[in-house]
């Protein structure tokens, strides 16, 4: 692929912790699922396109079920920023074994795994063609990783956001609990928050509708569809205007 047939220059591509996690299993994080990822991302990174990546923590931790216990919200929150770093640093792992320089950068200092958070140096590096991991989320409770990967979309001037789930798109409802929904192949943000469609939250929708950041929403477990939602194929569904 040329570049003049890229659609994306530089995109953000957002992982579940879950993702990470074969079902079933005992293990938080599955290796093979990882280096399958990974190797997607390296087919990818060999055409051009700059990639960052943001990962969720939940195969370890989620701060509003920990809250809903008990626990104070803050700490709970804080407590699942350092899951994130813990799926960032597996994931990093994996993409330098398949040869693709890789950083991650954590939003709450931790210099001996990790870069701090600096925009100007993620630029710098995604321009140099080293893929940059965001991890521990914005550093601040109360938001999710969704919102991490809005603001640093927003912030890299991102072309998208990639969200990888376990579904193959947005439905006009749970098509686990509706037969009658149906995906769409496009929707705008505004329908997504207005009908609380659920796959991103509404924070991260809006930071995403006031900086003009398309999210492509599309079926991870599906073989080669990471490689091709980076490439720019359009699969699943995508949110815009």
């Amino acid at each position: 692929m040329s570049d003049t047939e890229k659609t994306f220059k530089r995109v953000v591509l957002k992982l579940s912790g879950e993702a990470l996690r074969e079902v079933g299993s005992q293990d938080n994080i599955s290796p093979e699922i990882v280096e399958r990822i990974a190797k997607e991302i390296a087919a990818a990174h060999k055409e051009g396109v700059e990639i960052a990546i943001v990962v969720g923590g939940g195969n370890f931790w989620r701060g509003a079920s920990a809250s809903a216990r008990g626990m104070d919200r803050a700490t709970a929150d804080y407590v699942g920023m350092m899951a994130t770093v813990m799926n960032a640093l597996a994931v990093q792992s994996a993409i330098e074994a398949e040869g693709v320089a890789c950083v991650v950068q954590s939003a709450i200092e931790m210099k001996n795994v990790a870069e701090p958070f600096i925009r100007r140096k993620a630029n710098r590096q995604l321009g140099h063609k080293t893929v940059v991991i965001f991890a521990a989320g914005t550093g601040s409770p109360f938001f999710s990783t969704d919102t991490t990967a809005a603001l640093r979309a927003s912030e890299i001037g991102a072309n998208a956001i990639l969200k990888a789930t376990m579904v193959d798109g947005v439905y006009t409802a749970d098509p686990k609990k509706d037969s009658t929904a149906v995906r769409y192949e496009t929707v705008s943000f505004e329908t997504c928050i207005n009908d609380q469609l659920g796959v991103m939250d509404s924070t991260a929708f809006s930071l995403c509708m006031d900086n003009n950041v398309p999210i492509m929403v599309f079926d991870l477990n599906v073989a080669g569809n990471i490689t091709k939602a980076i490439l720019g194929e359009q699969i699943g569904t995508i949110v815009n205007h």
